[in-house]
Parts: structure tokens; C-alpha cells; sequence
């Protein structure tokens, strides 16, 4: 030991099992640990043993080696998580030595003291664990450990790194670990807040609008000026007749920007309005809207249904002034040559709907039939001159370059009327349910300074798990989904309109502009269905947090199951999804045609436009291969020439993809009943 102990640097001492575990090192380095013990003499405490450790055992050596050693080493530092007791034994016996200048009581990890490292750190490095204080590296050892003891699963990536961040920001494991098991600590779990923004728009009165007077009267009952984007859209030619893409933020008054147009255009004789939504529900409501708000100018009418299977039987009035209808109504009338009469608006709400796999291309091949349909008849009459086209949005990736393709202007309005502060936590699929009913309870209890109680949309992924979550909800909830009866959902939609519900559950799937005016929305899933969100889809659901007329600020929080996924097929975990979504950048919106797409949309193209499918093909946003998918349509018997034949015209009107065509056929030639066809075509479309 003698070489060593001419170059050391460092002795470290850490109290342990009565004795002192020294580490001595040099240039940082650990040189060798040793054990020693103290006894009192009438000189004071004194070395009584001393022994050099190597893994588990120990090489005696003589006492005064040490007082050589101490001499020898340029600092002596004592823990500071030796007691009180210790410190002062040791100090005494250094000073009988004359050695007391060069000790020192520092702050080191617990951690790395008791296995023999010596490992200092300061108020700014320390995180506190217990009543003691470690150091990050051992931290993150045991936060990994915490992790994989709580079951949660294995937290990966980001996620991962958010905890890691947060424990090192708050310097505070335990607080860490409180997340882990569902308490909510809103200084941790708060991810970052959407400031509330307000672009300088000079708005618009409506006195001076000039419309038609039965709407112009009706608007001045209501408003003295427009909303900034409705100022804009006004200023940029909406009422001359521009077609118009409008994107802005959830409750900034889009949706009034297409009834403006559609009922004045209505009411001075240029024709219906048509306004197109994605969903029954979605319909139905807007349905009630009109017929409430402008009932008594217009007459109304709704066409949904049209499913794969049958025409939902709904009375559909063509002749009306304004039809509310889904993309699938609406797209169902042009297949089956339902006269639509002079069409002199069409809004498309929710037109960020190009970009979903299964319904975009349906979207996309509306919009090319119905401006065909426009068009020809326009050709046919001197007294038409075609529709108005409005698209509606909150959210869109590229709106200058959607904008383009459609051939409308861009109404790009950039506002947040309140903010929105997003939080982010980790919980089980059990332990997720407990933290919802808090954060329903704490939301319902808090009333905003407009005289609102707050309350809650929890999004989740299936119908099942809105009902289970809305059973173990302590305050009044209800379920949402599309399997519920009509009425059913328009009592949930009245009571959460009279503050009766502290929160509705409902599949992500109803997202889209459902009208509850809520303060906070809760992702109980990051998934719609077995497909996880796109950020399209993420910032869609949680820009119906906090309304202007009703809330201060909006609150959300998604909980994360780590380590989860809700089907096989999915490459990523719930952890992973969740920082993927809030930091990302909104997907562009483009509308893909695989081979069943193309096929389905060219078949109903040549139905509706015979040999002029190949320019409706061509005017769509997608890019879809004309010559392959007429081939095959000739390959399946579904056209001849430019005319579906009887199998084809049963296939395009009932929305039914190639496959799925034929497995009815094959089924009907075996006598299988209805509802074993119906499994086959699901089984089939849940393979692909």
C-alpha cells in the first residue's frame, strides 16, 4: 500500500454497521475501499482495526497504517449521512492527530456511499429520496426500478425521458413515483399550455352586410359584428360567390361563415344548400340547428344512412332548401340518380376527413361526382350557374397546398379564444378509471368566472369502455357513442347542455364537432378503434376543451398506460404514441388510393358520369390509376363499357368493396343466411 498512499487525493468515510467504510481515490478514481473501526482510549477515540476490502473480503492490516494514510491524502470528507455521533468520533480522533484542517463533512449519495463510491453532490445535483438525498445516476437506477415494480409495463422512449426530466427538474423521486400510481400533482403532469391568441382582424358589422332581408334580419336579432374569421371570409368574397377553405380553431365560428352563404344564396333563388358531415350524429344535430335557427326562412331535410348493406330508410325531401346530410347520404343519392335539384352551396364540414384511410377516398369521390353533377347541369340550364363551395376545418397540416386543390381561398384564421393547458399522466387500464373520476370531481366542483361549472369529454376507444367508465364515474355521466338510439343521444346532448352531467364518455370516433361545451377533455385511449390517433386526430379531440362564451381556460389530460397497445398490429406503445402526439407536427392531409379504393371510386364515377369518369378520376385530389382499376372492373363483370352492369350497380350503391362483392356472392350461392354474410364481409375487413 505504500506507492498508494504517496498519491492519494481523496479519503471518504461513511458510517456503517458501527465501523467507517473508507473509499480513498486519486484524480477521482477510486484507488481501493477499506474498512476501520474506532475504539476510546484516554487520549480519545483511536484506530483499533483497520482492513483493506476486496469484493467480500477483508485484508487485515495495522491501525497506524491509517494515521499514515490520513497524513498522506490532501482532503479528508465524512458523509453526511453518518450520524451525528460518528461525525464527531471521527472529527475528535482526526484532531488528535492534528488532521482536522483537512476534514469536512460533505453530502453524498446514500446509494453509492453504501456500495463503496464516493460520490458528492450539491443542492443543485441532489434528488431527494425519502428523507435523503441521492445522486441522478442512482435516481434513475431506482426510478427504473420503481417503474418495473409499479407493473405498468416497460416505460420506453420519451416517455421514459419525460419522467427522467421531471424527476431531475423537481429533484424529488417520491413525487415521481405518487405519478406512477395515479396522484395528480399538476406541477408534474402539466406538459405545456396552447396560449390563448388573438389575431387583429377589423370586424365586421352585420348591418352592413346587405343579404337577403328575412337573414339579415335574423343575424342583426343576433350579433352586432362577426367573428374575426367570419370578418375575413366576408372580406374575402364570400358573398360573390368564392369558393373557400375555412381553418380555424374549434368555437371560432367557422360553421356560420357556410350558413351565410348557403341560406342567403337559398333565399335569393341560386339554388340549395347542401352541408356535408361525416357522421349520423353529427347530422342529426345540425339537422335540429337549422330547423331551430332557420326554420321558419327555409324548409329542411336530412339524408343519412346509405350503409354498405341497405338505405337506412330515412325521408329524404331533394326538393328542400337545405339538406343535412352524412358524405355517404348524399354520395348515395348521386350512385342511385336521385335528381338533387339546383345545388347553389355545398359546405363540406370536417374536410380534413380526406386524409383517413377508409373514408377519405369516399370523400374525395363525392366532391369530384357532385361538381360533375354541378357542372352538367349548369351546361344543360342558362338559369344556373353552379354552387358555391365552402370547406370547413379546425385542423389541417397543409392548408395552402389543400386549399389549391380544391381551388378555393384560404380562410386561415389562427386564434385560441381561451387557453389550454395540457397534462400528461401514467396509470394502468384499472388505475386510469380512478384518476378520471377525480378529475371529473375536481373539474365539476370549479365554476368558471363566466358562472359555468366545468366538465369533462373522455375519449376512449371502444363502445364497451364508455359504458364501464361512465358506470364508475361517482358524478352524474352518461356514455356517447353511435350505438345509442337517437333519443338516448339527444337526452345526453340536453343534459350536458344544462350542466345536468359532469361528463359524457364517448368513442373517439365522435370527435368531429359534436356540440358539448366542455371545459376538459381526458384521452382515457390514444387510440380510435385498434388504429392509433393521427396528431390531426389528437389536436381535433382536444380542441374541444374550454369554449369562450363558458370557460376561462381549457384543461386536458391524457393518460398513459406504459408499455400498451390495444391490438397486435400495433407497431408503437401508448408512451410512445403520447409524446408523438403532443410534439408533432400536423399530418399533411392527402387522400391514398390503394387498389380497393380506386376500384369502388371509379366504378361510382362511371355510374354517375359514364365516359367522363376518367376526368372526374383525374379532378380528385388522389392520385388514382384509371387504367388498372377500369381493367379490373371489366376483369369482375361490375361495368360494360361505360355502364355497370347490374352486379356493378348493386356493388357501387351499397358501397361495397371488390371482395367483399364477392364473398356475398359466393355466400348467396351457398344459401348462407344474412347475418353469417354479414360476420364473413367484418371477419374479412378486421383481416386486412
Amino acid at each position: 500500500m505504500s506507492k498508494q498512499v504517496q498519491q492519494v487525493e481523496t479519503i471518504f468515510c461513511h458510517e456503517t454497521g458501527g465501523d467507517y467504510l473508507l473509499v480513498v481515490q486519486r484524480d477521482g478514481k477510486r484507488l481501493f475501499r477499506a474498512k476501520l473501526g474506532l475504539s476510546e482510549t484516554s487520549a480519545g477515540p483511536r484506530p483499533a482495526k483497520f482492513r483493506l476490502k476486496d469484493g467480500s473480503s477483508e485484508e487485515p492490516r495495522q491501525p497506524d497504517e491509517f494515521i499514515e494514510l490520513a497524513r498522506r491524502a490532501k482532503r479528508i470528507r465524512i458523509s453526511e449521512q453518518t450520524s451525528q455521533e460518528g461525525r464527531q468520533e471521527l472529527t475528535e480522533m482526526l484532531s488528535g492527530y492534528q488532521l482536522a484542517d483537512k476534514v469536512k463533512t460533505v453530502r453524498t449519495c446514500r446509494y453509492c456511499a453504501s456500495a463503496g463510491r464516493y460520490s458528492p453532490i450539491t443542492t443543485e445535483t441532489a434528488v431527494k429520496d425519502d428523507a435523503d438525498w441521492i445522486c441522478q445516476d442512482c435516481a434513475r437506477r431506482e426510478l427504473e426500478r420503481q417503474l418495473s415494480y409499479s407493473g405498468g409495463g416497460e416505460v420506453t422512449g420519451a416517455a421514459k425521458d419525460r419522467l427522467e426530466d421531471l424527476m431531475l427538474e423537481v429533484q424529488d423521486l417520491d413525487r415521481i413515483v405518487n405519478l406512477l400510481q395515479g396522484r395528480l400533482d399538476p406541477d408534474l403532469t402539466k406538459f405545456d399550455t396552447i396560449s390563448a391568441t388573438t389575431d387583429e382582424v377589423d370586424p365586421v358589422r352585420v348591418d352592413s352586410l346587405n343579404l337577403h332581408p328575412g337573414l339579415q334580419g335574423l343575424l342583426e336579432d343576433r350579433f352586432e359584428t362577426l367573428l374575426p374569421v367570419q370578418s375575413l371570409s366576408v372580406e374575402n368574397g364570400l358573398f360573390d360567390g368564392e369558393d373557400q377553405m375555412v381553418v380555424s380553431a374549434t368555437a371560432t365560428g367557422k360553421t356560420l361563415v357556410g350558413e351565410m352563404t348557403g341560406i342567403n344564396r337559398v333565399l335569393n333563388g341560386k339554388g340549395k344548400m347542401l352541408f356535408l358531415v361525416p357522421l349520423v350524429a353529427l347530422a342529426n344535430q345540425k339537422h335540429e340547428d337549422f330547423e331551430a335557427e332557420y326554420g321558419d326562412l327555409v324548409d329542411v331535410s336530412i339524408r343519412v344512412g346509405a350503409s354498405r348493406i341497405t338505405d337506412n330508410g330515412n325521408q329524404f325531401d331533394p326538393n328542400a332548401d337545405v339538406i343535412v346530410g352524412t358524405y355517404e347520404g348524399i354520395d348515395h343519392a348521386l350512385r342511385t340518380g336521385k335528381d338533387m335539384g339546383d345545388i347553389g352551396t355545398v359546405v363540406i364540414d370536417e374536410v380534413h376527413t380526406l386524409k383517413e384511410e377508409e373514408r377519405g377516398h369516399r370523400l374525395d369521390g363525392l366532391i369530384s361526382r357532385l361538381k360533375h353533377t354541378c357542372e352538367q347541369r349548369a351546361e344543360r340550364r342558362d338559369d344556373y350557374h353552379g354552387a358555391q363551395w365552402v370547406y370547413l376545418s379546425a385542423t389541417v397540416g397543409n392548408p395552402e397546398h389543400l386549399a389549391g386543390a380544391l381551388e378555393s381561398t384560404l380562410i386561415e384564421f389562427e386564434e385560441r379564444p381561451v387557453p389550454i393547458e395540457r397534462h400528461v399522466t401514467f396509470a394502468d387500464g384499472q388505475e386510469k378509471v380512478r384518476v378520471e373520476n377525480k378529475l371529473v370531481k375536481r373539474e365539476f366542483d370549479t365554476e368558471s368566472s363566466k358562472g359555468y361549472r366545468g366538465q369533462t369529454i373522455i375519449f376512449t376507444n371502444s363502445r364497451r369502455r364508455c359504458h364501464e367508465i361512465s358506470r364508475k364515474l361517482e358524478y352524474s355521466s352518461a356514455p356517447y357513442h353511435a350505438g345509442l338510439d337517437y333519443k338516448r343521444r339527444k337526452t345526453v346532448e340536453r343534459q350536458f347542455g344544462e350542466q345536468e352531467l359532469s361528463a359524457v364518455v364517448t368513442t373517439a370516433a365522435l370527435a368531429a364537432g359534436v356540440d358539448f361545451p366542455a371545459s376538459q377533455v381526458v384521452f382515457d385511449s390514444l387510440a380510435m378503434g385498434i388504429e392509433w390517433l393521427s396528431v390531426q386526430e389528437f389536436h381535433q379531440m382536444l380542441g374541444r376543451a374550454g369554449r369562450p362564451d363558458y370557460h376561462d381556460k381549457g384543461t386536458v389530460y391524457v393518460l398513459v398506460e406504459p408499455d400498451c397497445a390495444y391490438h397486435n398490429s400495433m407497431e408503437m406503445s401508448e408512451d410512445e404514441v403520447a409524446f408523438t402526439l403532443l410534439k408533432g407536427e400536423m399530418e399533411s392531409v392527402m387522400t391514398h388510393y390503394d387498389e380497393r379504393a380506386a376500384i369502388e371510386e371509379t366504378l361510382a364515377n362511371i355510374t354517375v358520369g359514364g365516359k367522363a369518369a376518367k376526368a372526374l378520376n383525374d379532378r380528385m385530389l388522389g392520385d388514382v390509376p384509371t387504367k388498372h382499376a377500369i381493367g379490373k372492373l371489366l376483369q369482375y363483370e361490375f361495368i360494360d363499357g361505360f355502364e355497370p352492369t347490374p352486379l356493378g350497380r348493386v356493388v357501387t350503391e351499397h358501397f361495397l368493396a371488390p371482395d367483399e362483392a364477392f364473398t356475398l356472392l359466393d355466400g348467396i350461392r351457398k344459401d348462407a343466411a344474412p347475418a353469417e354474410l354479414v360476420a364473413d364481409i367484418e371477419l374479412r375487413d378486421a383481416e386486412l
